[in-house]
């Protein structure tokens, strides 16, 4: 947690934040991960200042772990100092005790937003979903929390101005609109509209820009003229080794036919197709159906 300090900006994990989409995918399937077209609503996770900050935590708590269809897992809330947000201890269940940094005594807006987090961490556990080292594995976290719907609380919990700053995660603000973005193309709603923060909106804007920029990189037939004629002459030199700041690479297939694999601009997993005009491609991670121009 950035506590009135330096707020990290741009987007120095993104492969990362892939790789967590297409494990994603992968862990969960499409269907599954379509049962979480609805985000979890302001309404849901409104916190007063008149609540009583303990039941108020639980039930806030209840409907995080509603969201994620965690009808088994309790989750019990304390109040600690420490340095960072949140902890939970993740035994077997159901039981799960969640501590949450003192800062939220008085700032009981964010409450939401620290459990979101960590009752993703359970969410993951119970998966067996991880990746290795505690820097990847909260990446994962707060990717999976705004994938699935409840990560638009972290980042709208990001404020900074010239006195105080403060920023929940592991992802930078762009990077949690980013991911945001990703969800947003795929279930068209408008995550926007719930923010409280100004820097949270412009965090997002900022990431959406990369996220369209995903779906118009060659082969893709979205690709503008500049993406277009650099991949034509990679094409004609193939298949030598890819270029820096190219994502796409040349192959010849048992038969000596050249093929070009490319990440999916949805889930990130790679595609492979022939070189041989326009082709259309069906992603079998995600059932993304993509126009290309080989």
């Amino acid at each position: 947690m950035a506590n009135d300090g330096p707020v990290e900006h741009g987007y120095p994990h993104l492969e990362t934040v892939r790789a967590a989409i297409t494990a994603l995918y992968r862990r969960l399937s499409y269907d599954t991960i379509q049962t979480f077209e609805a985000s979890v609503l302001p309404a849901d996770v409104a916190f007063c200042d008149t609540d009583d900050l303990y039941l108020g935590a639980q039930r806030v708590a209840r409907e995080l772990v509603r969201h994620y269809r965690l009808p088994d897992a309790r989750l019990i809330v304390s109040f600690r100092e420490m340095r960072q947000a949140a902890n939970v201890e993740l035994a077997a269940g159901p039981e799960y005790f969640v501590e949450l940094n003192d800062r939220f005594r008085t700032h009981r807006r964010d409450i939401g937003a620290a459990l979101a987090h960590e009752v993703t961490h359970v969410y993951l556990h119970r998966l067996d979903l991880s990746f290795p080292g505690v820097r990847d594995n909260e990446i994962l976290t707060d990717t999976a929390t705004t994938y699935l719907g409840a990560g638009w609380l972290l980042l709208d919990a990001y404020r900074e101005d010239g006195a105080s700053s403060q920023k929940l995660g592991y992802l930078t603000p762009e990077e949690f609109g980013y991911v945001l973005a990703k969800r947003a193309l795929v279930f068209g709603e408008d995550p926007s509209v719930w923010f409280t923060s100004a820097q949270a909106y412009r965090a997002y804007e900022r990431g959406r820009e990369v996220a369209l920029r995903d779906a118009q990189q060659p082969p893709l037939t979205a690709a503008g003229w500049a993406g277009r004629r650099r991949y034509a002459r990679d094409r004609r030199h193939a298949p030598a080794s890819p270029q820096p700041g190219v994502r796409y690479a040349f192959s010849p297939d048992a038969g000596g036919r050249l093929r070009v694999s490319f990440p999916c601009p949805t889930c990130h997993q790679r595609i492979r197709v022939p070189v041989a005009g326009r082709v259309r491609a069906r992603c079998a991670l995600c059932r993304s159906v993509l126009e290309c121009d080989t």
